[in-house]
């Protein structure tokens, strides 16, 4: 059986729809109305940018993706070993929620991390 985790009252979420070159983040704050959009390349240096913007909102962090290949795994590990909560999302809740919530299986990856946003 699955353990349910709950997100911290507060908490900034982070969603990553994970590509092979391009990342795209999406990032709510609970103080702000407006998310914010980000593209993350795959390299250590973009990973480091996007650690750095995520430490500036001085409050508990919980990043969630889909698990892509073996793509997902220096973000993952780079966002872990920085203290954020990772989660990863199952492709089939991810597929079967983008269908609920669009109506459609049209996927592409700013509606994906939309779509990850709204199951953390």
């Amino acid at each position: 059986m699955t353990t349910s985790d709950s997100t911290p009252a507060g908490a900034v979420l982070v969603a990553i729809d994970i590509a092979k070159v391009r990342n795209e983040v999406l990032i709510e704050d609970p103080s702000h109305k407006r998310r914010r959009r980000l593209q993350v390349l795959n390299n250590r240096a973009e990973h480091d940018h996007l650690v750095e913007v995520l430490q500036t909102y001085g409050r508990p962090v919980v990043c969630g993706f889909e698990a892509t290949g073996n793509y997902h795994r220096p973000i993952a590990w780079r966002l872990a070993e920085a203290g954020f909560e990772v989660r990863l999302v199952s492709s089939l809740a991810l597929a079967r929620t983008r269908e609920a919530l669009h109506n459609s299986w049209d996927k592409n990856d700013p509606k994906d991390a939309q779509v990850i946003l709204h199951m953390l």
